[in-house]
């Protein structure tokens, strides 16, 4: 009889076991990607898009991102508009990397406004401020399969999260300000042991021998991002190699000090780079970053404060 009872309480626990399990694991598309106890926003791998008509769109923008050279390249076999750099050569892994300038918030908080164009602003014109700016070239056709596989991409990455939040680990962390002004001088001592041995001593970068683009970009020059890139902020170049590099680090494994950071941002962006008419940005000048470069400003520092610090 007693053998009878434990036989029969035996499977009886186990699937009450599992079905406690399942009530408490949190389900596909119920993650809290926001509270400061959440894990950091990870991108999917591409091979989890679907297999249909709608996955080919999905795949092809990821193609798009990861090896934009080939398409839309000085060599391209799509158009030539770009300065031959990848996008996930500043949005890493395609941009499904923590902290590595990814695209976790875009489906979620655009269109929104943005005080840089001082408007509201689609993913579309997000998207070809990248081409104008961090690839130095022109702006792609609203309507063309290439900016509807990008923007199918970018959505399907962040279909999990909610509308109006943006995800812990999205975008870039922000470090704490320095409390004195970043130093080149010292931040070229940084690049030189850091990295220089992939990214060169001219900030030339090292093409890819696989592909038409880079394995390590530029990092300044002709070929590189102009100065109406979103990275020649030093704060956020700061975060981007504080979490990311050298490579393939992480959040989870940095090697450089905050300070180390800061100082060989300054010196990068100390470099010459291509120009982009800034005219138009920031009107309304008391929107304007406090590291932003250029001026006017409505409280009067320099441009070299504001570039360097201290803030």
């Amino acid at each position: 009889m007693i053998r009878f009872k434990i036989s029969w309480l035996f499977p009886v626990s186990l699937a009450l076991l599992f079905i406690g399990l399942m009530i408490y694991t949190k389900q596909p598309g119920k993650h809290d990607y926001t509270s400061e106890e959440a894990d950091c926003w990870t991108g999917a791998g591409i091979n989890q898009a679907p297999v249909d008509s709608a996955g080919m769109l999905i795949r092809y923008g990821h193609s798009l991102i990861s090896n934009t050279a080939f398409y839309l390249g000085p060599k391209g076999t799509v158009a030539h508009i770009s300065n031959g750099m990848n996008c996930q050569n500043c949005h890493l892994e395609a941009g499904t990397k923590p902290w590595g300038n990814n695209y976790g918030g875009v489906a979620s908080t655009y269109p929104k406004f943005r005080a840089r164009s001082g408007t509201i602003e689609t993913i579309e014109k997000r998207i070809n401020d990248c081409f104008e700016r961090s690839l130095n070239g022109a702006a792609l056709p609203s309507d063309s399969r290439e900016m509807k596989a990008i923007m199918a991409y970018m959505q399907w990455l962040g279909n999990e999260v909610p509308k109006g939040t943006k995800p812990k680990g999205s975008g870039i962390a922000q470090l704490t300000r320095l409390s004195r002004a970043a130093n080149p001088a010292k931040g070229k001592m940084v690049y030189t042991m850091y990295c220089e041995r992939c990214h060169g001593s001219n900030g030339e970068g090292q093409a890819d021998p696989n592909t038409s683009g880079y394995a390590y970009p530029p990092l300044w020059g002709a070929h590189s991002y102009n100065d109406g890139a979103g990275l020649y902020r030093i704060s956020l170049l700061a975060g981007y190699v504080k979490n990311n590099m050298p490579s393939p680090l992480n959040y989870h494994q940095t090697q450089l000090s905050d300070e180390n950071a800061w100082d060989v941002a300054a010196f990068i962006n100390s470099q010459p780079r291509p120009s982009k008419d800034k005219t138009k940005d920031w009107p309304d000048i008391s929107k304007k970053p406090f590291d932003h470069p250029f001026g006017p400003y409505a409280d009067g520092l320099s441009e070299s404060q504001h570039k360097y610090g201290p803030w």
